[in-house]
């Protein structure tokens, strides 16, 4: 009888497991009047708070890329939030049409920086995360994005960034950073001059901020991105052995900075 009760414990424990999902929901916000609509993922199985990761799209715009990034973390136990830098819908896969979208969003600072601040304020609203473990990664445009948001001072304890654009903080901002950064980048990648690499570093280093830079030999932009050979463009180019080594340096960053 102890036998069989305890088969039937088994049984139950390992129904609850199985229905246990990434759960994902479409949330619409604002900011100053544009009407945003991000993707949100958590595991409903983990019981409590847990850290948040905000992640910032590429200059598409907020794509099934960002989402999938999501779901991976929210398997790993946090509570991801992919915000929407453009507006609701907008989305593109033509790099002409990305550019104007990109470069739309980076002409208003104030707008670049405030619309990245209302997707970590989702994030941190939400009854699955612990306000005070909040994490940003980005990638390309996103990554500039992360970094935008470090340099106002923002309650996030790391920023990792993948293929991205550096802009150079100033001295004040670099020293408002409350983040440790992990910056990750193509050694040969060309549409980050060496130049802004170096002024961008430097900045860093006046301030005594914590990051670390990992450039890898031979590759080019766009290098967590599988679909990125389909794009046409020979700097840009999906490399698995970046991709997998970045995102395993940003988990090691969020267990030392998040505590997971």
């Amino acid at each position: 009888m102890l036998r069989h009760g305890t088969v039937l414990a088994m049984v139950f424990t390992f129904t609850g497991l199985s229905t246990a999902a990434v759960k994902t929901e479409a949330i619409d916000y604002d900011y100053d009047g544009t009407k945003l609509k991000g993707f949100l993922a958590y595991d409903d199985a983990v019981q409590g708070k847990r850290p948040g990761v905000l992640v910032v799209h590429e200059w598409w715009g907020l794509n099934d890329y960002a989402k999938d990034r999501c779901k991976k973390l929210a398997e790993l136990g946090y509570t991801a939030f992919a915000c929407d830098m453009y507006g609701a819908g907008k989305l593109t896969t033509h790099p002409m049409d990305a550019a104007k979208f990109a470069t739309e969003v980076r002409s208003n600072l104030k707008a670049w920086r405030g619309r990245a601040a209302a997707g970590l304020k989702i994030l941190a609203d939400q009854p699955t995360v612990d306000a005070d473990k909040l994490a940003a990664i980005g990638y390309c445009f996103g990554g500039s994005t992360c970094l935008q948001l470090a340099y106002t001072g923002a309650p996030v304890k790391a920023v990792a960034t993948f293929h991205a654009a550096l802009p150079t903080p100033s001295g004040d901002e670099a020293k408002a950073i409350n983040a440790k950064l992990l910056l990750c980048h193509g050694e040969a990648d060309k549409f980050i001059p060496e130049k802004a690499i170096q002024d961008f570093r430097s900045s860093l280093d006046a301030a005594k901020v914590k990051y670390d830079f990992i450039s890898y030999p031979g590759v080019v932009h766009s290098f967590t991105v599988p679909e990125a050979d389909k794009v046409g463009n020979p700097g840009m180019k999906y490399d698995r052995s970046a991709d997998e080594d970045s995102w395993k340096r940003m988990l090691g960053l969020f267990k030392v900075t998040l505590g997971k």
